[in-house]
């Protein structure tokens, strides 16, 4: 492991709960004490379907969060949408199941040392990461505003979950069928303004991290995004994670978003050579 992963731990955990909640599934894991190292921005590499499986590699699943109890001890959330093969496999799996993992993996947001106000958005169930996130910047002190979005109401997860933690929650489709009509990036500039943010954090499809990036671009808000680049190993071997990251010259690397993020500053990524080769 690398130092970025120096927490990393290989791990069996079974499953303590499978529930359907709309078009995804939310796993509860037992993790024991492996909680507490668990940031948000983290995820986990799984090895999925099962001794026979032809899925040699395994899959990276972003963390939702992570708490304890008397009961079962640490638990880490996931959310899944069972899509392809392998998030099929794992939405499949009932409780009792034994899991082969690796956490924590990748870096974390960055959380301030003072109070600021902030501004979470989400893509579709990417945003489920920014519901644990919320809660922890909430206890720092920071005001948070929340912005969900996706193409249709479906598919955005558990509306009602983002409420907890934050001070207000903005829901964005574009059809129209919850929330406001539009992109979730349509009201960003404004909200800016308004509500004097310093920081957004974001998760959710590339094309709107990159529109996120081109608002702030000119302003003086952070902007830490967790990219989404398929992982094939989920620990820096395979080298097809690779995002396009400028340095402090101009000159762009590519780095491994499994190591060097998933979580990075918007401002530093080449959003107009992201898929392209260089």
């Amino acid at each position: 492991m690398t130092q970025i992963n120096r927490n990393a731990v290989a791990i069996h955990a079974p499953i303590i709960s499978n529930k359907r909640v709309g078009q995804y599934n939310q796993l509860i894991i037992d993790i024991g004490d492996l909680s507490r190292l668990c940031k948000p921005g983290n995820f986990v590499a799984i090895k999925l379907g099962g001794q026979s499986s032809n899925m040699i590699l395994r899959r990276a699943f972003a963390i939702s969060r992570t708490s304890s109890s008397a009961t079962f001890g640490g638990t880490m959330e996931l959310i899944v949408a069972p899509y392809g093969q392998g998030s099929t496999w794992l939405c499949a799996q009932s409780e009792g199941v034994v899991l082969d993992l690796i956490l924590p993996l990748g870096t974390a947001f960055g959380i301030p040392t003072e109070p600021v106000k902030v501004l979470l958005v989400g893509g579709g169930y990417g945003s489920a990461p920014l519901f644990g996130l919320a809660e922890v910047l909430y206890a720092r002190g920071c005001r948070v505003d929340m912005l969900l979005g996706a193409s249709t109401g479906a598919k955005i997860y558990a509306p009602m979950e983002g409420k907890r933690s934050v001070n207000s929650l903005r829901i964005h489709t574009e059809d129209g069928s919850m929330g406001q009509m539009g992109r979730v990036t349509d009201p960003i500039g404004a909200l800016i303004n308004d509500l004097d943010i310093g920081v957004i954090y974001s998760c959710g499809p590339m094309a709107m991290l990159a529109a996120i990036d081109a608002i702030t671009k000119d302003s003086n808000v952070l902007h830490q995004c967790a990219v989404e680049e398929a992982m094939a190993c989920g620990v820096g071997i395979c080298m097809t994670c690779v995002v396009p990251v400028t340095d402090g010259t101009g000159a762009v690397s590519m780095l491994r978003s499994c190591i060097d993020g998933p979580v990075m500053d918007g401002a530093r990524v080449a959003w107009d050579k992201v898929g392209k080769t260089l």
